[in-house]
Protein backbone atom coordinates (compact mmCIF):
# COMPACT_ATOMS: atom_id res chain seq x y z
CA UNK A 1 0.00 0.00 0.00
CA UNK A 2 1.16 3.33 -0.76
CA UNK A 3 2.03 6.21 1.70
CA UNK A 4 -0.89 8.90 0.64
CA UNK A 5 -3.35 5.80 0.49
CA UNK A 6 -2.19 4.72 3.84
CA UNK A 7 -3.01 8.29 5.22
CA UNK A 8 -5.87 8.67 3.19
CA UNK A 9 -7.55 5.76 5.06
CA UNK A 10 -6.53 6.48 8.35
CA UNK A 11 -7.56 10.46 7.34
CA UNK A 12 -10.92 8.85 6.59
CA UNK A 13 -11.00 6.21 9.40
CA UNK A 14 -10.37 9.03 11.75
CA UNK A 15 -13.57 11.48 10.42
CA UNK A 16 -16.10 8.34 10.32
CA UNK A 17 -15.15 8.01 14.07
CA UNK A 18 -15.03 11.67 15.01
CA UNK A 19 -18.66 11.81 13.67
CA UNK A 20 -19.41 8.73 15.28
CA UNK A 21 -18.67 9.28 18.60
CA UNK A 22 -18.72 12.63 20.48
CA UNK A 23 -16.46 13.52 23.23
CA UNK A 24 -17.27 15.95 26.75
CA UNK A 25 -13.84 17.37 25.36
CA UNK A 26 -15.62 19.44 22.51
CA UNK A 27 -16.11 22.16 24.30
CA UNK A 28 -13.77 23.50 27.43
CA UNK A 29 -14.94 22.47 31.39
CA UNK A 30 -16.95 19.37 30.24
CA UNK A 31 -16.11 16.26 31.78
CA UNK A 32 -17.65 13.16 31.17
CA UNK A 33 -19.80 10.73 33.55
CA UNK A 34 -19.33 7.29 33.63
CA UNK A 35 -18.37 5.77 30.41
CA UNK A 36 -18.88 6.05 26.72
CA UNK A 37 -21.36 3.92 25.40
CA UNK A 38 -22.22 1.98 21.85
CA UNK A 39 -25.17 0.25 20.43
CA UNK A 40 -26.20 -1.79 17.51
CA UNK A 41 -29.32 -2.54 16.21
CA UNK A 42 -29.47 -5.91 18.61
CA UNK A 43 -29.14 -4.56 21.64
CA UNK A 44 -30.40 -0.87 21.69
CA UNK A 45 -33.63 -1.87 23.80
CA UNK A 46 -31.22 -2.00 26.58
CA UNK A 47 -30.71 1.56 26.21
CA UNK A 48 -34.12 2.89 25.68
CA UNK A 49 -36.17 0.02 25.94
CA UNK A 50 -39.83 0.88 24.62
CA UNK A 51 -38.27 3.25 21.91
CA UNK A 52 -35.86 1.28 20.54
CA UNK A 53 -38.45 -0.19 17.84
CA UNK A 54 -38.87 3.77 16.64
CA UNK A 55 -35.27 3.61 15.83
CA UNK A 56 -35.39 0.44 13.94
CA UNK A 57 -38.07 1.52 12.05
CA UNK A 58 -35.89 4.02 10.58
CA UNK A 59 -32.90 1.92 9.58
CA UNK A 60 -30.71 2.59 12.64
CA UNK A 61 -27.49 0.74 12.45
CA UNK A 62 -24.99 2.70 15.35
CA UNK A 63 -25.29 4.44 18.22
CA UNK A 64 -22.53 6.59 20.16
CA UNK A 65 -22.82 8.76 23.11
CA UNK A 66 -21.12 10.37 26.55
CA UNK A 67 -23.15 11.89 29.24
CA UNK A 68 -21.37 15.42 30.24
CA UNK A 69 -20.96 17.67 33.28
CA UNK A 70 -20.09 21.23 34.01
CA UNK A 71 -21.39 23.25 37.19
CA UNK A 72 -24.47 20.90 37.70
CA UNK A 73 -25.45 21.06 33.85
CA UNK A 74 -25.79 16.91 32.26
CA UNK A 75 -26.26 16.53 28.98
CA UNK A 76 -26.88 13.11 27.54
CA UNK A 77 -25.71 13.42 23.91
CA UNK A 78 -25.87 10.80 21.62
CA UNK A 79 -25.19 10.21 17.58
CA UNK A 80 -26.71 7.97 15.63
CA UNK A 81 -25.68 6.56 12.05
CA UNK A 82 -28.54 5.68 10.32
CA UNK A 83 -27.23 4.27 6.70
CA UNK A 84 -28.44 7.58 4.34
CA UNK A 85 -29.63 10.89 4.85
CA UNK A 86 -33.43 10.11 4.03
CA UNK A 87 -33.55 7.65 6.66
CA UNK A 88 -31.74 10.63 9.29
CA UNK A 89 -33.76 12.75 7.97
CA UNK A 90 -36.92 10.93 8.47
CA UNK A 91 -35.79 10.00 12.25
CA UNK A 92 -35.76 13.71 13.09
CA UNK A 93 -38.84 14.71 11.45
CA UNK A 94 -40.18 11.95 13.67
CA UNK A 95 -38.93 13.72 16.61
CA UNK A 96 -39.23 17.40 16.26
CA UNK A 97 -42.00 19.17 17.46
CA UNK A 98 -44.25 21.19 14.83
CA UNK A 99 -45.55 23.45 17.02
CA UNK A 100 -41.98 24.96 17.87
CA UNK A 101 -39.87 26.89 15.30
CA UNK A 102 -36.75 24.89 13.63
CA UNK A 103 -33.23 26.05 14.06
CA UNK A 104 -30.31 25.88 11.60
CA UNK A 105 -28.54 22.87 11.75
CA UNK A 106 -27.27 20.26 9.12
CA UNK A 107 -30.34 19.11 6.94
CA UNK A 108 -32.98 20.39 9.77
CA UNK A 109 -32.78 20.67 13.24
CA UNK A 110 -34.37 22.30 16.67
CA UNK A 111 -33.65 23.35 20.04
CA UNK A 112 -36.17 23.46 22.86
CA UNK A 113 -34.76 24.35 26.51
CA UNK A 114 -34.01 21.09 27.55
CA UNK A 115 -33.58 19.32 24.45
CA UNK A 116 -31.97 19.51 20.75
CA UNK A 117 -31.62 17.69 18.01
CA UNK A 118 -30.57 17.70 14.20
CA UNK A 119 -29.82 15.54 11.11
CA UNK A 120 -26.84 15.95 8.78
CA UNK A 121 -25.99 13.24 6.22
CA UNK A 122 -26.73 9.85 7.51
CA UNK A 123 -26.33 11.22 11.67
CA UNK A 124 -29.33 12.19 14.04
CA UNK A 125 -27.59 13.77 16.65
CA UNK A 126 -29.87 14.14 19.85
CA UNK A 127 -29.09 16.38 23.89
CA UNK A 128 -30.88 15.97 26.52
CA UNK A 129 -30.41 18.37 29.25
CA UNK A 130 -30.77 18.32 33.24
CA UNK A 131 -32.08 19.68 35.70
CA UNK A 132 -35.03 21.61 34.87
CA UNK A 133 -34.51 25.36 33.42
CA UNK A 134 -33.77 26.72 30.21
CA UNK A 135 -30.58 25.42 28.67
CA UNK A 136 -30.57 26.90 25.18
CA UNK A 137 -27.68 28.78 25.19
CA UNK A 138 -25.63 25.49 26.25
CA UNK A 139 -27.34 23.60 23.86
CA UNK A 140 -26.67 25.90 20.90
CA UNK A 141 -22.94 25.75 21.80
CA UNK A 142 -23.10 21.86 21.85
CA UNK A 143 -25.09 21.18 18.22
CA UNK A 144 -22.77 23.75 16.71
CA UNK A 145 -20.01 21.66 17.87
CA UNK A 146 -21.50 18.63 17.06
CA UNK A 147 -22.56 19.92 13.84
CA UNK A 148 -18.70 19.81 13.20
CA UNK A 149 -17.68 16.98 13.38
CA UNK A 150 -20.53 15.18 11.97
CA UNK A 151 -19.72 13.89 8.37
CA UNK A 152 -22.54 14.52 5.62
CA UNK A 153 -24.62 16.72 3.74
CA UNK A 154 -26.63 19.60 4.77
CA UNK A 155 -28.76 19.28 1.96
CA UNK A 156 -32.39 17.92 2.41
CA UNK A 157 -33.43 14.77 0.65
CA UNK A 158 -34.19 15.77 -3.15
CA UNK A 159 -37.67 13.95 -2.14
CA UNK A 160 -38.91 16.70 -0.31
CA UNK A 161 -38.84 19.03 -3.20
CA UNK A 162 -41.21 16.43 -5.35
CA UNK A 163 -44.27 17.81 -3.33
CA UNK A 164 -45.59 20.69 -3.81
CA UNK A 165 -45.38 23.74 -1.37
CA UNK A 166 -48.53 25.15 -1.31
CA UNK A 167 -50.92 24.08 1.25
CA UNK A 168 -48.35 21.43 2.65
CA UNK A 169 -49.31 21.15 6.37
CA UNK A 170 -46.29 18.48 6.66
CA UNK A 171 -43.99 16.02 5.36
CA UNK A 172 -41.90 13.28 6.52
CA UNK A 173 -40.47 9.89 5.61
CA UNK A 174 -42.89 6.60 6.41
CA UNK A 175 -40.54 4.01 6.43
CA UNK A 176 -43.42 1.13 6.45
CA UNK A 177 -47.10 0.84 5.03
CA UNK A 178 -47.10 3.81 3.10
CA UNK A 179 -50.70 5.13 3.83
CA UNK A 180 -51.13 1.80 5.86
CA UNK A 181 -50.62 -0.21 2.98
CA UNK A 182 -48.21 -2.79 3.21
CA UNK A 183 -47.61 -3.31 -0.60
CA UNK A 184 -46.24 0.86 -0.27
CA UNK A 185 -43.07 -0.39 1.88
CA UNK A 186 -41.49 3.04 2.18
CA UNK A 187 -41.98 6.57 0.92
CA UNK A 188 -42.79 10.49 1.63
CA UNK A 189 -45.97 11.61 2.58
CA UNK A 190 -47.33 15.14 2.44
CA UNK A 191 -50.28 16.34 4.09
CA UNK A 192 -52.76 18.84 2.55
CA UNK A 193 -56.03 19.75 3.05
CA UNK A 194 -57.10 18.52 -0.02
CA UNK A 195 -55.65 15.54 1.17
CA UNK A 196 -52.58 13.21 1.72
CA UNK A 197 -49.80 13.20 -1.30
CA UNK A 198 -47.14 10.40 -1.38
CA UNK A 199 -44.19 9.18 -3.17
CA UNK A 200 -42.59 5.64 -3.17
CA UNK A 201 -39.65 4.68 -4.79
CA UNK A 202 -39.40 1.01 -5.78
CA UNK A 203 -36.01 -0.70 -6.92
CA UNK A 204 -36.82 -1.47 -10.90
CA UNK A 205 -39.48 -0.44 -12.45
CA UNK A 206 -40.33 -3.63 -12.96
CA UNK A 207 -40.56 -3.90 -9.72
CA UNK A 208 -42.86 -0.76 -9.49
CA UNK A 209 -45.47 -2.25 -12.56
CA UNK A 210 -45.41 -5.43 -10.49
CA UNK A 211 -46.82 -3.16 -6.97
CA UNK A 212 -49.44 -1.57 -9.61
CA UNK A 213 -50.79 -4.44 -10.62
CA UNK A 214 -51.25 -6.11 -6.72
CA UNK A 215 -52.46 -2.66 -5.89
CA UNK A 216 -55.03 -2.64 -8.31
CA UNK A 217 -55.90 -6.43 -7.20
CA UNK A 218 -56.17 -4.97 -3.75
CA UNK A 219 -58.51 -2.08 -4.43
CA UNK A 220 -60.88 -4.35 -6.59
CA UNK A 221 -62.82 -1.91 -8.73
CA UNK A 222 -60.63 0.74 -10.63
CA UNK A 223 -60.74 3.26 -13.63
CA UNK A 224 -57.97 3.77 -15.54
CA UNK A 225 -56.15 7.35 -15.53
CA UNK A 226 -53.76 9.12 -18.28
CA UNK A 227 -50.97 9.54 -16.39
CA UNK A 228 -47.21 8.69 -16.18
CA UNK A 229 -46.79 4.70 -17.83
CA UNK A 230 -49.56 3.21 -15.81
CA UNK A 231 -52.38 5.08 -13.35
CA UNK A 232 -55.31 4.29 -11.98
CA UNK A 233 -58.33 5.72 -9.66
CA UNK A 234 -60.25 3.68 -6.93
CA UNK A 235 -62.00 4.35 -3.77
CA UNK A 236 -61.30 2.48 -0.47
CA UNK A 237 -63.10 2.27 2.88
CA UNK A 238 -60.32 4.13 4.33
CA UNK A 239 -58.37 5.98 1.97
CA UNK A 240 -61.69 7.36 0.56
CA UNK A 241 -60.69 8.41 -3.00
CA UNK A 242 -57.62 8.11 -4.23
CA UNK A 243 -55.32 8.13 -7.15
CA UNK A 244 -51.94 6.13 -7.77
CA UNK A 245 -49.51 6.19 -10.91
CA UNK A 246 -46.40 5.27 -11.47
CA UNK A 247 -43.48 6.72 -13.71
CA UNK A 248 -40.78 3.93 -14.35
CA UNK A 249 -39.67 3.39 -10.68
CA UNK A 250 -42.03 5.53 -8.98
CA UNK A 251 -45.19 5.31 -7.47
CA UNK A 252 -47.07 8.57 -6.46
CA UNK A 253 -50.51 9.55 -6.31
CA UNK A 254 -53.12 10.98 -3.25
CA UNK A 255 -55.62 9.62 -0.91
CA UNK A 256 -57.84 10.90 0.71
CA UNK A 257 -59.16 13.56 -1.29
CA UNK A 258 -61.56 16.24 -0.21
CA UNK A 259 -64.75 16.44 -1.96
CA UNK A 260 -64.39 18.15 -4.98
CA UNK A 261 -60.75 17.45 -5.84
CA UNK A 262 -59.32 16.34 -8.99
CA UNK A 263 -57.43 13.10 -8.32
CA UNK A 264 -56.02 12.96 -11.82
CA UNK A 265 -54.85 17.01 -11.66
CA UNK A 266 -53.20 16.67 -8.63
CA UNK A 267 -51.59 13.26 -9.67
CA UNK A 268 -50.28 14.64 -13.18
CA UNK A 269 -48.36 17.55 -11.37
CA UNK A 270 -46.93 15.56 -8.50
CA UNK A 271 -46.09 12.73 -11.27
CA UNK A 272 -44.31 15.43 -13.35
CA UNK A 273 -41.88 16.62 -10.28
CA UNK A 274 -40.41 13.50 -10.62
CA UNK A 275 -37.05 12.55 -12.26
Amino acid sequence: MSMLKLVFGVALFSGVVAAASPTCGLLPGWTPQGESRSFVADNLFEYMDGNAEGYLLYGFQNMHGVTCQKDGVTLVIDISDFGDADSAYGMFCANRDLRKPAAKLGMGGQIVPRRAIFAKGQYYVEVGAEPEGDHTATLQAWTAALEKIATGTNDTPVALSWFPAAGQQSLRLVPESVLGIRLLKRGYVAQYELGKAFVVTEATADSAAAVMQKLRERFGETAKAPIGDDAFQATDKYLGRICIARKGRYLAGYGNLAEGQDGVKLTTLLVSRLP
